[in-house]
C-alpha cells in the first residue's frame, strides 16, 4: 500500500485519551455518548500474543467490514504514546518503536501518531472517517491502542481497543468509546449513534475472538 505524505492533522475533539478514564461511563465528555464492552477471548500467553498481533495489524477494523486506506505513520521517532493506569494516572511510554512492522499486504502496523482513512457502512449507516492513533501500547500483559476522529465522520470522539492477559491467565478484549454526533441526522436521532456503536462492537469482537475466527 502506498504511504501518503504525512500531514499534521489534529483530532476534532478536546477530551483526548478519555477512553482510558476509569469513570468514562459515569462522566463522559460533554455531549458524548459513552460505551464499553468486554469479552473473554480465552486464556494463556499464546492467545494473548495472537490476539494482540491481530489487533495491531488492524484486524478489528478490517473484520468489522471497514476499508483502510492512506495509512500514514507519524514522522520522526516512533513511541508508544501516553496511556493510563486503573486510577487514570498517566504512564510513561511503554515501548520505543525502533522498527516499523508491516502486515502481509504491506500496511504499517498500528503506531502512535499514525493517521488512517476508513470507509464502510454499519447497518446501512456511513462509517467514513479520518482517524489518528492517539496512543499505542505493547506491554508484557497489555496490548492496545486508541483512535480519535480527525474529520469527515458522522460522529466526533474516540475509541480504544485493549487486550489484557490477567494474573489468573484469562485473556480479555475491551473496547471503550465516546461519540458526539456531528451529522444532522445523528444529532436529531441520537439513538442511531448507540445503534451504530453496538454494531461496531459486535463486529470487532467477531474479528478478534477465536470463537468466530476458528473454523468449526
Amino acid at each position: 500500500m502506498r504511504r501518503g505524505t504525512f500531514r499534521d492533522e489534529t483530532v476534532d475533539y478536546a477530551a483526548v485519551g478519555a477512553t482510558q478514564a476509569p469513570d468514562l461511563m459515569q462522566y463522559p465528555p460533554e455531549r458524548s455518548l459513552p460505551a464499553q464492552e468486554s469479552w473473554r477471548l480465552g486464556s494463556g500467553e499464546s492467545r494473548f500474543r495472537t490476539a494482540g498481533d491481530a489487533l495491531l495489524s488492524w484486524s478489528a477494523l478490517r473484520g468489522a467490514g471497514l476499508e483502510l486506506s492512506d495509512v500514514r505513520p507519524a514522522s520522526g521517532p516512533m513511541y508508544s504514546g501516553v496511556s493510563f493506569d486503573a486510577e487514570g494516572n498517566p504512564l510513561a511510554p511503554s515501548k520505543l518503536e525502533a522498527d516499523q512492522r508491516f502486515d502481509s499486504d504491506g500496511t504499517p502496523y498500528v503506531g502512535a501518531g499514525t493517521t488512517v482513512h476508513v470507509a464502510g457502512r454499519v447497518r446501512g449507516l456511513r462509517a467514513d472517517a479520518e482517524l489518528r492513533v492517539i496512543f499505542a501500547v505493547e506491554e508484557p500483559r497489555r496490548i492496545g491502542f486508541a483512535l480519535g476522529t480527525v474529520g469527515g465522520s458522522v460522529v466526533s470522539g474516540e475509541e480504544s481497543f485493549m487486550i489484557e492477559w490477567y494474573e489468573n491467565d484469562e485473556v480479555w478484549f475491551t473496547v471503550r468509546a465516546f461519540d458526539a454526533p456531528t451529522a444532522f441526522l445523528y444529532r436529531v436521532f441520537p439513538g442511531l449513534v448507540r445503534r451504530r456503536r453496538r454494531e461496531l462492537f459486535t463486529r470487532y469482537l467477531r474479528a478478534i475472538s477465536p470463537l468466530y475466527t476458528t473454523p468449526a
